[in-house]
């Protein structure tokens, strides 16, 4: 078979090609513009890239399940994406939606460690592929939680270069609800959430 044989049309009596599923698992609280690279560069390897918001009890929440749900939404929306949410273990929640692989960013070679020995794991107890995207090297140093370290501390406009403008809008929004503070920190165990 050759290279650009997927490229050509299919004749009448071939089997149709599978609907090939990719999941984007992550806590996108808030999602930054590396997150919305990752989707963007991804969608297109997936005849349907699921964006999925899984819960992580050692982080505390600035933005509710539902309103990452929307804001990711209206972000993708015309896209192949959809965006849903999920408890429990991802290659679980993988296979429920009949993923082929999960889709991760790498940001520098911290990432690449844990991701690599994650992906490995997957496919030892789940069957389970692991793809990988390079982050834009603009994205490189942006994470979640620094983001909202940041937030929390100072000017919230500082994050523009950062975080798509409805994210920030609403990153705004919820720092002046609660009153100029937003939650960051890693939960501690041993404070019992």
């Amino acid at each position: 078979m050759s290279e650009h044989s997927e490229n050509r049309p299919r004749s009448a009596g071939s089997p149709p090609r599978p609907h090939r599923v990719g999941l984007f698992p992550g806590s996108f609280d808030p999602l930054t513009n590396g997150h919305l690279d990752v989707i963007h560069r991804g969608r297109h390897l997936f005849d349907e890239l699921v964006v999925a918001i899984g819960r992580n009890p050692a982080k505390r929440e600035v933005f509710s399940v539902d309103e990452r749900i929307a804001m990711i939404g209206r972000l993708v929306a015309g896209t192949n994406v959809r965006v849903d949410a999920f408890a429990g273990l991802t290659v679980d929640y993988a296979r429920d939606i009949g993923a082929v692989a999960i889709l991760r960013g790498i940001r520098n070679v911290t990432d690449l460690n844990f991701e690599f020995q994650l992906a490995l794991t997957n496919r030892a107890i789940a069957d389970v592929e692991t793809v990988f995207i390079m982050t834009g090297e603009v994205h490189a140093f942006t994470s979640s939680t620094l983001i909202k370290q940041i937030a929390s501390a100072g000017d919230t406009s500082r994050l523009a270069k950062l975080l798509p403008p409805e994210v920030l809008e609403k990153l705004e929004e919820k720092k002046r609800a609660l009153g100029g503070k937003l939650p960051w920190r890693h939960v501690d165990q041993a404070e019992g959430t």
